[in-house]
């Protein structure tokens, strides 16, 4: 899968969790989703870009989502 879709694709779930009143608990339901509901191929494919291109086009409740729950997403 091309990394803008996974980008789009991320940053809508960071969208829908914005939304949730305490942060430290929609930062975690981002990376819980992540983990949960991508492929092994897609999480990689996200991290990868998150390393080599330090995330580029990710909103920050994904950046920040990953950042701090990276062991969620498994892979």
């Amino acid at each position: 899968m091309h990394t803008d879709a996974l980008v789009r694709m991320a940053n809508q779930i960071g969208q829908f969790f914005e939304a949730m009143p305490d942060r430290p608990e929609a930062l975690e339901g981002v990376a819980q989703h992540l983990g949960k509901f991508w492929e092994p191929r897609m999480r990689r494919a996200l991290l990868a870009h998150i390393d080599g291109e330090d995330g580029a086009g990710l909103n920050s409740m994904v950046s920040e989502a990953i950042r701090l729950h990276r062991g969620m997403l498994g892979t």
